[in-house]
């Protein structure tokens, strides 16, 4: 048994002295190379100051005067170099050997620093720091979570490689539980990270790894800040721009939240996508038609003159659920949706024009199929010479191309009415211009 322990403890103190090895041969290559480069800018310096100075007519004043100069120059980088590679050095030991305590003040500090620059973000990972950072997040400590939240955050900012780095080393095991267990700064910060992270979508991102999913439904759920939600409706959106994802979106309820979250003005740009990116599957689009939000929302956001970007893949969306649907057009056309199209075809961005125009044209293809003469019940063929009175036939169609010419005409008028109180058209004239009864036929 004394046998058996003194080996364990034996390799315990290998291991740790193996890491602290690893640890100070990474910290001296790169004092090497910061001193190498330090040479070699001081010497080209050099160079380029005495090509100056040779050009003056006081050559040997000018020379030593620049001398003087970049000497000075010279030494003010090295302090400043050795003081930040020495803070370096030490916040990295801290946080690898340091007590919790430790910990959590080398955590901030790493933070801070990689706020400088991508190379230094990049060369504080190759410190081995992630792991450790990554376990703070699981402390039940509230600053000491939030410290290693921020530092991966600032780690995370620009490089896939970081972003890789924080994934393998586990990140998604160490999210709570529920939301219960967070205060809305927290949430606010796990749902940046995630957004982040969720770039790596079309890399390697993990199958498995999309367990975080109802973690950030929650969030939508709960959080009351708008930059919250949209941190997370870009994580959403990120991983439904792979289709396999669909399937665990869906199965996680996610549709119907985006659809809430799409009649918020604020944020309703980025659910939409979301919602257009799943509309296109079979799976995505079942669980959209299915809801009893739609298609009412989305031709409620047809009218948002203020946002055109919502409105275009508002139709778009619509376009989707339409097109081999009868049953869908059925319900567009009771709520009302040409009226609305007829607006966005006249006051709406070009590509929500030619989206209106699309979906216009089906329902007016469809409405011909219906008034056909195979569509509904077949009045007698009458023959050369029959008693029936051709005057009374010319004017009933006289009379049908009215009450068609007067209808548009209304249409007109009342859209003519809400563009004048945007100040987006000018009079009706331009409109009826501008419009035929040929390509709106209603």
């Amino acid at each position: 048994m004394s046998t058996h322990s003194s080996s364990s403890s034996s390799s315990s103190i290998w291991a740790v002295s193996n890491i602290k090895l690893q640890f100070f041969a990474r910290i001296r290559r790169f004092l090497q190379s910061k001193a190498t480069r330090k040479r070699c800018d001081a010497s080209d310096r050099f160079i380029i100051a005495k090509s100056r100075a040779e050009q003056n007519n006081n050559k040997d004043e000018n020379l030593e005067t620049v001398q003087v100069m970049e000497a000075k120059h010279e030494e003010e980088e090295e302090e400043f170099e050795e003081s930040a590679i020495t803070l370096l050095q030490r916040t990295v030991k801290m946080l690898h050997f340091g007590s919790w305590e430790e910990k959590e003040v080398a955590a901030k500090e790493i933070g801070r620093l990689a706020k400088e620059d991508v190379k230094v973000r990049k060369l504080i990972t190759e410190l081995g720091v992630v792991p450790v950072l990554v376990s703070m997040v699981a402390s039940p400590v509230a600053t000491r979570r939030q410290a290693g939240l921020t530092a991966l955050i600032q780690l995370a900012d620009g490089t896939y490689t970081n972003k890789a780095l924080i994934m393998e080393a586990g990140i998604l095991s160490k999210l709570p539980k529920t939301v219960d267990l967070v205060d809305e700064s927290t949430m606010s910060d796990f749902a940046e990270l995630l957004l982040s992270l969720s770039s790596l979508a079309n890399t390697q991102f993990p199958h498995s790894s999309l367990d975080f999913i109802p973690f950030l439904r929650e969030i939508l759920e709960t959080s009351s800040n708008f930059d919250t939600k949209a941190s997370c409706l870009g994580a959403l959106y990120n991983l439904s721009t792979v289709l396999d994802n669909v399937g665990p979106l869906v199965s996680n309820e996610i549709v119907p939240i985006l659809l809430e979250l799409s009649l918020v003005k604020e944020i309703s740009e980025k659910a939409l996508a979301t919602l257009g990116n799943l509309v296109v599957t079979l799976m995505g689009k079942k669980a959209i038609e299915n809801n009893s939000r739609v298609p009412i929302s989305f031709i409620d956001i047809l009218s948002w003159e203020d946002k055109p970007k919502c409105q275009e893949l508002s139709v778009y969306i619509l376009m989707i659920l339409a097109h081999q649907s009868s049953s869908q057009r059925e319900k567009m056309a009771q709520a009302g949706i040409v009226h609305v199209l007829l607006e966005v075809v006249l006051l709406g961005s070009d590509l929500a024009q030619k989206r209106a125009m699309k979906l216009l044209q089906w329902f007016k293809d469809e409405r011909q199929t219906r008034m056909g003469p195979h569509s509904g019940p077949q009045t007698p063929r009458f023959a050369m010479g029959s008693p029936v009175n051709q005057r009374d036939v010319k004017e009933g169609k006289k009379l049908m191309k009215s009450l068609v010419k007067q209808s548009l005409n209304r249409n007109l008028e009342i859209i003519t009415q809400r563009a004048n109180a945007s100040g987006e058209c000018s009079n009706q004239k331009s409109l009826v211009i501008s419009t035929s009864s040929k390509s709106l036929p209603y």
